[in-house]
């Protein structure tokens, strides 16, 4: 059992009720947590560090918040537990003191292209209500002015029943919505490519219809054959014009196949609401690569992007209508409703002028209402939910944060802390998971977890104060006050990349050459206009790689192995050696155990109740079939391979029986990322933040390309991983690669051969450069706050 001697345990009071004042959590054993006890204390900010990977999600988010939250569901009816997620408990002896969790967390905002920070927040609710009350002219409710709700009309006869007789009476309905009526309210519409559709010159018994799943084997050739409208072996070429229409734009129409009722509808109806309806951002790459070939989207003439129908539109308030007020940077729209004075919405400015200075107050008063909520990023998300709490008169609480200070530059951490320190001081208990120093020194109480990560990691290393911490010798507590020096020399560029007249979003036709050959650092405040300026004219560029802060989507059957394209080679190698078909090494595929499907466990649902997961009897939780199992590559079976860490992985593929070139060249980038400790068949759903990050980074650098982009690549990274990711850089760059990194970590900046730095504030304060040169320029100049911040952490 892992456990650890508190330094700072409260003391008890004479009344029973205040000797409740610590959490206690006992033989925690969720991951890779190795039976974990920590009694943490109420009321205070107790902050988590350790290693990506070392188990500080396990232990806060997947033990104590999900306990809280499963506890207090429960609390519900059976009735309305069935509409909520199924949360089973985790795997603990003991969890004592739980009060309501809060959790805020960096999962991107939802995706859905009619979701902005607005909807998202409920600041457009309120707005809605307001232009209804004020707006000039009068055009209907809040309804109204929602670019979600259509308008409708219609007429008809209706039968109701008086006094025991049934009587027809005309009925009219009318519903005023404030939907743009050409973009549907989405603010873009589409122009389709049929080239990109079909092929003309083919038949659809031919495979013309080249659309990702519409094969003519399964259920579309069922339809398609069956539908009557057209001739499947004719050539779409000689179609009539009847028979292309129904092929293209057919609305959705019942037919008989077979004796089975079926509903054939046309292509572009079918792909607009399966594919183009969506988030692009969202989609499985073959489907991605397939919607920006076939379609080209462009700001609605109509609307011009707000979304909004033009009545919706012509209502204002001090001559400002709602889109008008949406598409304010959020700061100024704050302005603007403070100088509304109007009694009989009172209440409803008092709670929108809250709203609206908590986005201020959080640094996020650079954005606009708008903007639509995928775009965020993680920071940006984890913030714009801090909102909600703000403010709020709810005490005896335990918020609980994940990296909040992702994002934002180091004069932006210090209004975190302080929002941090409110929470608290209002009586809540606050439980942060962090990396950054600035962001550790503010706790009241420090769980140290690891010694490393992964199998390595899951133990309690040092609980205590902050300068506890300092002194010990675990490996947060060494590198606590590790701080990178300026280079004494830096690279010379080979070249540069031309940026002329950027003016994405907030840029101000931004001039500026990015050298080639070196590492240039990106910097500037939250929302100055860095990943517009890189991102916007650079990442679209021949020859650049750009990793972004996208999240790595997979299911639990992902894992490294697939997501990497490592296991393709491993197969092939394991066919080849035992004269077999390749389908056979897929737990996916024909290799699956057939008890199992391929999962290694067997999933019971227990409706409203938390489904249960035992492993597979038969294939004892390898996943493949057993007669699989007889085949071997170097005396080992394709699930033990999928067993070995990344290290041992990148041993065996490198020499001897096992020897497989392409296997090795992708495991020996996992482990120049620093995830050689993770297992290669491990679920993608139990990853880190960071170490999805690094993934991502180790994947990408496999691809061709002379200029990387990398966006933040600190977050999620432990002190100890940034020098390793800044060795990273260095050889990259050592091998002819520009790199390009957008950061706020001081120790990136240092290590620079060149600073762009972007502001000099945020949103329309910002979107112009404030200094170029080298970092011991910047320190010297200290005219920017980066260069003052650098010169702070240098100690210049």
């Amino acid at each position: 059992m892992s456990t650890a001697t508190r330094t700072d345990a409260p003391t008890g009071t004479d009344h029973p009720a205040d000797n409740h004042d610590l959490i206690r959590v006992h033989g925690a054993r969720v991951n890779n947590l190795k039976d974990v006890s920590v009694e943490l204390p109420k009321r205070r900010l107790t902050v988590f560090t350790g290693v990506s990977g070392s188990g500080k999600s396990s232990l806060v988010f997947h033990t104590i918040a999900a306990e809280s939250q499963r506890l207090i569901n429960e609390t519900y009816s059976a009735f309305v537990q069935g509409f909520m997620p199924n949360l089973g408990r985790p795997d603990v002896d003991v969890l004592d003191g739980l009060t309501t969790a809060i959790i805020v967390d960096q999962q991107r905002m939802g995706a859905d292209p009619r979701s902005t920070v607005g909807t998202a927040t409920d600041a457009n609710a309120m707005l809605r209500i307001l232009f209804s009350r004020l707006g000039t002219p009068h055009i209907g409710s809040a309804q109204a002015f929602s670019f979600n709700v259509a308008s409708i009309s219609g007429a008809g006869a209706v039968t109701i029943e008086k006094a025991g007789q049934k009587v027809k009476e005309r009925r009219e309905f009318s519903i005023t919505g404030g939907m743009c009526p050409r973009c549907e309210g989405r603010g873009s519409v589409n122009d389709i490519n049929l080239a990109a559709l079909y092929d003309e010159t083919k038949s659809l018994n031919e495979s013309a219809v080249m659309i990702p799943g519409y094969s003519m084997d399964g259920w579309y050739g069922r339809i398609f054959r069956g539908c009557g409208f057209f001739d499947p072996d004719k050539p779409i070429a000689k179609y009539t014009k009847r028979e292309l229409n129904d092929l293209l734009y057919k609305e959705p129409t019942k037919i008989k196949v077979e004796g089975i009722n079926l509903t054939f509808s046309g292509l572009i109806p079918s792909i607009q609401k399966s594919y183009l309806s969506k988030d692009i951002d969202a989609l499985q790459p073959h489907i991605r690569a397939f919607v920006e070939r076939v379609a080209t989207f462009t700001t609605c003439p109509e609307c011009d992007g707000t979304r909004l129908s033009e009545a919706a539109r012509s209502s204002t308030i001090k001559g400002i209508s709602i889109a008008d007020a949406c598409r304010m940077q959020i700061s100024d729209l704050a302005a603007w409703v403070r100088d509304l004075d109007e009694p009989s919405v009172a209440p409803l400015l008092t709670t929108l002028r809250h709203t609206l200075d908590s986005f201020v107050d959080i640094g996020l008063g650079y954005l606009s209402l708008e903007r639509p909520s995928g775009t965020l990023s993680g920071g940006e998300a984890q913030r714009t939910k801090m909102i909600r709490h703000l403010g709020s008169s709810l005490t005896d609480v335990t918020y609980v944060f994940d990296e909040p200070t992702v994002g934002l530059h180091p004069h932006d951490i210090a209004r975190m802390n302080d929002l941090l320190r409110q929470l608290r001081d209002k009586g809540n208990t606050v439980l942060v998971v962090e990396h950054k120093p600035e962001a550790i020194a503010i706790a009241d109480h420090v769980v140290d977890i690891g010694p490393g990560a992964g199998s390595g990691g899951g133990e309690i290393v040092f609980e205590g104060t902050v300068e506890g911490l300092r002194a010990s010798a675990t490996l947060t507590g060494r590198h606590l006050d590790d701080r990178a020096t300026l280079k004494d020399s830096v690279r010379t560029a080979t070249g540069a990349i031309e940026i002329r007249g950027a003016d994405t979003h907030n840029l101000q036709g931004v001039d500026v050459d990015i050298p080639t050959g070196v590492l240039v650092v990106v910097t500037g405040v939250a929302g100055s206009g860095k990943s517009s300026l890189i991102h916007g004219s650079v990442a679209g560029r021949d020859g650049v790689v750009a990793i972004d802060q996208g999240a790595i989507r997979g299911s639990r059957r992902s894992n490294p192995a697939t997501y990497t394209g490592l296991l393709e080679p491993i197969r092939k190698a394991f066919a080849k050696v035992n004269g077999v078909k390749l389908a056979l090494f897929s737990a996916n595929s024909e290799g699956a155990c057939p008890n199992c499907n391929g999962n290694g466990v067997i999933y019971t649902d227990l409706a409203m109740m938390a489904g249960v997961a035992t492993r597979c009897e038969v294939c004892e939780g390898k996943r493949f079939d057993s007669a699989v199992l007889d085949y071997h590559l170097g005396g080992k079976d394709i699930s033990e391979v999928l067993a070995m860490p990344v290290a041992e992985a990148a041993e065996f593929f490198a020499a001897g029986e096992g020897k497989v070139p392409a296997a090795h060249k992708i495991l020996r980038r996992l482990d120049d990322v620093g995830l050689g400790y993770l297992t290669i068949g491990q679920p993608l759903t139990t990853l880190s933040g960071g170490e999805r990050q690094r993934l991502k980074l180790a994947t990408h650098m496999g691809e061709k390309g002379g200029v990387y982009i990398l966006d933040e690549p600190t977050t999620g990274l432990h002190l100890a991983d940034v020098e390793q990711l800044l060795g990273l850089l260095d050889r990259l760059v050592d091998d002819g690669k520009s790199v390009i990194v957008i950061e706020h970590h001081q120790a990136v900046m240092a290590h620079a051969d060149w600073i762009v730095d972007l502001g000099p504030g945020a949103g329309h304060d910002g979107g112009r450069i404030v200094f170029e040169g080298t970092p011991a320029e910047l320190v010297a100049d200290r005219s920017t706050l980066t260069a003052q911040h650098l010169a702070d952490y240098v100690g210049a």
